[in-house]
């Protein structure tokens, strides 16, 4: 597969960094950012590489040359004008023969590509009408942040730039400006002008029906660094090794945790949006997961859409709601899994279609083992922060760590016969997570 690196662009708001050098050029820890990228590729076996170069581009030429130190052959595109994210692709049409990987040149990623690749192949053969497969991500900032919405099977419905309207409520999907594109997608490109992908070029997709954008979701190592406080973040990152550790194909740990009653306030069967309301300190706990280089995951039971009380549409618009207030606060959640299944029947209006026993529905493990394998997650270093016995029992099924809180049912429900270790229920959230963290600690 053929990698384009989109490395045109004048990086102003950098200020005097970039007066004599191109935003990519800049160095990370001794090693200019374009170099991290180029190494990533070549790991995983992309060696065909054009680089798109416009503002200081001869510097860009002079340092990598054709590659061949970094054991890549890399040709170069200059455009006579600037074209943005998208109009140089258009000028290249041409001599794209294959899907192709497209990285904005002032990213420092650390992202399993073969994992990419592969859902990518995935997504064509599941719409024969794939024109791409667009990574993106969660973050701490979705509020300034240009977002997708993302309906089931991974299709992209919707981009929303920024600035937002502002009572907006998101899924904290954020586009990441890497992606897998069908020389397709040249279409929708106009020619010979600028143009840029996320503001014009895939919601021309999305309005069009007849292609379709699929989105590649991962909490793995995707930063820009182009304002000054974003470069002396990933500098840091780089320095204290969170960078290095980031990909999908290293596992790490996850503090899993219950949705009603843990994060937010406990509501018999909640299932109307305005009922929602974080628990004080939910998403300064959920930030120090953040922080702390843990995966924060929810596993929750949602039986009101079997049960008939909402559908499933209105689930997931209670769970952006959840995302958009933890984002308001510098908080995200790295996934969201829950079960719609109830297996007792005799509600009025219940949905058949859920109407089942099935493996994911709590205490059984099955949501957990799926996010297990979606991430890679070292279980064995997990944690499950619950205030149920339902919740403690999916801990032990699944022989990782529980911490129970008092806050919603308290552990108190009584439902299974669960003995806790002493001292493992906690007051709230934030109590529970700085006790895991404690614990964690001692442990190294």
């Amino acid at each position: 597969m053929k990698a384009l690196i989109i490395a045109g662009g004048k990086g102003t708001r950098l200020g005097k960094l970039t007066q004599n050098i191109p935003k990519p050029l800049i160095k990370i820890q001794r090693k200019p950012l374009l170099e991290y990228q180029i190494e990533l590729l070549y790991k995983y076996g992309l060696k065909d590489i054009t680089i798109l170069i416009n503002n200081l581009g001869k510097k860009i030429i002079n340092h990598f040359k054709n590659g061949d130190r970094w054991g890549v052959n890399i040709t170069y595109y200059e455009e006579d004008y600037p074209l943005g994210t998208a109009g140089g692709i258009r000028k290249l049409e041409g001599t794209l023969t294959g899907d192709f990987l497209v990285v904005y040149g002032d990213l420092l990623i650390n992202i399993d590509l073969d994992r990419f690749i592969k859902q990518h192949e995935r997504n064509k053969r599941f719409r024969k009408m794939c024109v791409g497969t667009l990574m993106v991500h969660p973050n701490d900032h979705p509020y300034d942040s240009d977002l997708v919405e993302v309906r089931e099977k991974g299709i992209i419905s919707k981009f929303i730039s920024k600035p937002h309207a502002e009572n907006l409520v998101y899924q904290n999907l954020v586009n990441a400006a890497v992606c897998i594109l069908s020389p397709e997608i040249c279409r929708y490109i106009p020619p010979g002008r600028a143009s840029d992908f996320g503001a014009e070029v895939f919601p021309a997709v999305v309005r069009s029906g007849k292609h379709f954008l699929f989105a590649y979701n991962t909490p793995e190592y995707i930063k820009d660094m182009g304002t000054p406080q974003r470069l002396r973040q990933v500098v840091s990152d780089v320095k204290n090794g969170k960078y290095a550790t980031a990909a999908l194909n290293l596992p790490k740990p996850a503090i899993f945790l219950d949705r009603d009653g843990v994060i937010n306030e406990e509501v018999d069967q909640l299932h109307l949006l305005e009922d929602f309301k974080l628990i004080k300190n939910a998403a300064e706990a959920i930030r120090e997961i953040n922080l702390k280089g843990y995966y924060a995951i929810v596993i929750s039971n949602q039986p009101m859409i079997s049960k008939g009380f909402c559908s499933y549409d209105e689930v997931m618009e209670i769970h952006k709601k959840m995302e958009t207030d933890l984002g308001k606060l510098g908080a995200k959640l790295d996934g969201i899994y829950f079960c719609p299944h109830h297996p007792e029947k005799g509600f009025p209006g219940e949905n058949q279609r859920y109407k089942i026993r099935c493996r994911c529905r709590k205490p059984g493990t099955g949501l957990l083992r799926k996010a297990a394998k979606d991430l890679n997650i070292d279980l064995k270093n997990s944690y499950y922060i619950g205030d149920s016995t339902t919740d403690a029992l999916t801990a032990r099924k699944a022989k990782i760590n529980f911490v129970g809180v008092r806050t919603g049912y308290a552990c108190k429900d009584g439902k299974y016969d669960v003995i806790f270790e002493p001292g493992s229920i906690k007051s709230n959230i934030k109590s529970a997570v700085r006790y895991i963290l404690r614990s964690a600690h001692l442990k190294e």
